[in-house]
Parts: C-alpha cells; sequence; structure tokens
C-alpha cells in the first residue's frame, strides 16, 4: 500500500508539474456561472429564450471543457430575475454567496442596469446578452461587457437607412409616429429616434408611450388612424408588439411602411409563424445573426428540433455565454480579476454574429451591429447591409 501512495503522490506531483491533469484522476474543479434571465412575470418568453440559449452554449462548451483548466467544466448557476430590477439584484447577491465567476444575463435593459450594477460591488464579471440601453455601459463599471450594440447604435443605422430606402423610393414618407413601451428601453430608443429623425426630413407626428403588460391597442390604434402616418415605428416588448400590430389589422390600418428598431417580434420566426399577414412586409433594425455562417444555421436547426424558435433572445445569450467562455479559456483561471482582465482584452472571433472580431471600450463591443431584416413571404430575411444581404428591400411595402 506505501508503495502504491508513494507511486500516487509521485505522479501527482509529475502530472501537476507538467500542469496536465491526471488521466483518470479527479475532474478539475467545474467553474459557476451564473444565467441570469427574467423567466418569469411579464418578460418570461424572452428571458426563457435567453436561459435556452445559454444553456445551449454551456452544452457546446462542456463537450471539451475549459482546456487551460484541465477540461474544467462550466456549471450553470440559474437565477430568475422574475421582470423586475429588485428581484435580478436579489439573484446576484446569491450568486456572489455561492461563489460564482462571472454572470451572463439579464435580458432587459432595465434589469441589466441593476444587475451589473450588484455585481461590481464584488468584482464580478457580467457579460450582458441583450440589454440595450448605454446607460448600461457608459457608467465606468469595471465588470460590464456587452457584446452587443446598443440603442444608440441601432437607432442611428435604423434612421441612415430609412432615409436611404425614402430617398430610393422617391420620398413617400414624410410622417412618422412612434410607440414604445415605458421602461428604459422603449423609451430611450423613441428619444434617441424623435431627436434623430427631423434631421433627415421625417415629421415625427406623435410619440406614444405604453404600460408593460398592455392587454388594449383599440385607442392607441385609433389615434393612429386620425394621424395617419406613413411610418409607424414600433420600440416594445414581444406581447405588445405583436397585439399592437394585429389591432392595426384589424382596424384596417396600413401605413407606408412598419419599421421598427429593436422591435420585440418584428423578426422574431415565432411572431410570422403565428401571424403570417400582419408580420409581412415589416422591416425591423434588430440583433441578428450572419445568414452566411453555417454555423448559425445549424444552431437554428438545433433549436427548432427543441421546439424553440430561433429568435434574437436565444442567439444573443449563447454567443455572450461563448464569449465568456472564451474568456476563461484565456485566462487560465476561475478568478474574477483574471477573467475581467480577459474579457477587456478579447478578441473572440469564434462567433456567428456580423459583427467581426471582439473589441472593448468601455465594456462595449465596437464592432457590434444590428442587421436590417424584412418579412418576406413568410421568412426572415436581412436586407442592409449589402455584405449581408438575401433580398432586396421593398419599400414603402405594397398595401
Amino acid at each position: 500500500m506505501s508503495n502504491r501512495r508513494t507511486f500516487l503522490t509521485q505522479s501527482a506531483a509529475a502530472a501537476s508539474a507538467l500542469s496536465f491533469p491526471l488521466v483518470g484522476g479527479a475532474q478539475p474543479k467545474a467553474v459557476k456561472v451564473g444565467i441570469l434571465h427574467p423567466v418569469t412575470g411579464a418578460l418570461a418568453y424572452s428571458g426563457q429564450q435567453c436561459r435556452e440559449g445559454a444553456l445551449m452554449a454551456l452544452e457546446d462548451i462542456n463537450k471539451t471543457g475549459i482546456k487551460s483548466l484541465g477540461g474544467a467544466k462550466l456549471e450553470a448557476m440559474l437565477g430568475d430575475a422574475q421582470s423586475t430590477p429588485q428581484a435580478g439584484t436579489a439573484e446576484v447577491e446569491k450568486m456572489n454567496e455561492a461563489g460564482c465567476s462571472a454572470i451572463v444575463g439579464a435580458f432587459a435593459s432595465a434589469i441589466c442596469l441593476a444587475t451589473t450594477q450588484a455585481a461590481a460591488k464584488y468584482n464580478l464579471p457580467h457579460v450582458v446578452d441583450v440589454g440595450v440601453a448605454d446607460q448600461i455601459v457608459s457608467r465606468g463599471l469595471k465588470n460590464t461587457f456587452r457584446f452587443g450594440p446598443g440603442y444608440a447604435t441601432c437607432a442611428q443605422v435604423a434612421v441612415n437607412n430609412l432615409h436611404v430606402l425614402n430617398t430610393i423610393a422617391g420620398r413617400p414618407a414624410k410622417t412618422v409616429m412612434i410607440i414604445h413601451e415605458e421602461s428604459l428601453f422603449g423609451t430611450g430608443t423613441a428619444n434617441l429616434l424623435a431627436r434623430e429623425l427631423p434631421g433627415f426630413g421625417f415629421e415625427v407626428k406623435e410619440v406614444v408611450k405604453h404600460a408593460n403588460p398592455t392587454r388594449d391597442f383599440n385607442n392607441i390604434v385609433l389615434r393612429m388612424k386620425s394621424i395617419n402616418p406613413d411610418i409607424v415605428i414600433p420600440a416594445n416588448y414581444y406581447n405588445e408588439y405583436a397585439l399592437l400590430v394585429r389591432t392595426m389589422q384589424q382596424q384596417k390600418v396600413v401605413p407606408k411602411a412598419i419599421y421598427s428598431v429593436l422591435g420585440g417580434a418584428a423578426s422574431s420566426y415565432k411572431f410570422v409563424k403565428e401571424f403570417p399577414d400582419a408580420a409581412d412586409g415589416i422591416i425591423d433594425c434588430n440583433h441578428w445573426f450572419n445568414p452566411k455562417d453555417p454555423r448559425a444555421q445549424a444552431l437554428k436547426k438545433r433549436a427548432e428540433a427543441k421546439g424553440l424558435f430561433f429568435t434574437y433572445e436565444l442567439f444573443m445569450a449563447y454567443t455572450a455565454t461563448a464569449l465568456l467562455a472564451d474568456a476563461i479559456e484565456r485566462a487560465k483561471s476561475a478568478d474574477r480579476a483574471a477573467i475581467i482582465d480577459a474579457l477587456a482584452s478579447s478578441t473572440f472571433k469564434n462567433h456567428i454574429m456580423p459583427y467581426g472580431d471582439t473589441k472593448f471600450v468601455n465594456g462595449q463591443n465596437m464592432g457590434a451591429q444590428p442587421l436590417m431584416t424584412q418579412v418576406v413571404k413568410g421568412d426572415i430575411k436581412v436586407i442592409v447591409p449589402r455584405d449581408y444581404r438575401e433580398v432586396e428591400p421593398m419599400f414603402p411595402r405594397k398595401a
């Protein structure tokens, strides 16, 4: 027995000297990662989609594990932000207590604003998967990294492209009505648009705010009927978006374009499948994958095989989790400070987004950009930019 003990001790010493894990020995310690989303409450559908995307990424990462940590697995700590910032903050406290190395989340801007702040107290790295409000990354929090674009970038891209499309079509559209949800995301997006559009010759007739949830859009659509805008721009979450557009259809309100900026349903396969007529021709400036990357199509098939729609929530959380895994791999450590340093210097490019190499400046990935999509014959196709274009844009949409 003593011979065996000596042999094992020597083997262990030799293995650690070579930094190799012992073959058939103890598994390296798992790295705990918080997966935090609103899986109950008003934003439950989006939160569940985000969670699914993050878990699919962990499944892929754990096939090999973190190689620099001897194949260590990433262990998900699931948190439910219950669609409120307060509940999100409480989950961050729990994750910190449980020894999490990093957090991915938390979908909604208002929740991300709270969770990133709470995580900053513990120097806990927080990768933001969706949260588009620019306040999230403009507060100088060293722990916060957003892989996707913020709403200022999205609004700018949307307005520039609207100007181009309208000019090419002979400027048929002159007036705009903006309809937005009341929280940080919708209000911020609407304010940016209302400020930018007049400079491109559009008259903003009205900006209408609504609560979450809203179960009846009849009054807003009646108002729309009387204003008769050429373009309707919605900025809201899935349920409200779908209901607004269906109410327009019922009341036979057909503007020259429904032109969404971060529209909660506009570029959602779920919406297109459930309400094909209402969705037809809608343009959206939103998070979208690179349609020319075969890995994106493979991931879409995989999501569909699980009975899921391949929505932006799913692929944004998937890629944000992959970004974090890449940082842990390069940090060669589960230490929070080491992971933050690795994220800050990230050049992650093994992803399915149209971003190129990752480069963070003050926590924002500078290569992140939205794509412009249009619903065409029951499918969603990229129309702008030309590098990713799948079909020619149709503007104005045919009545």
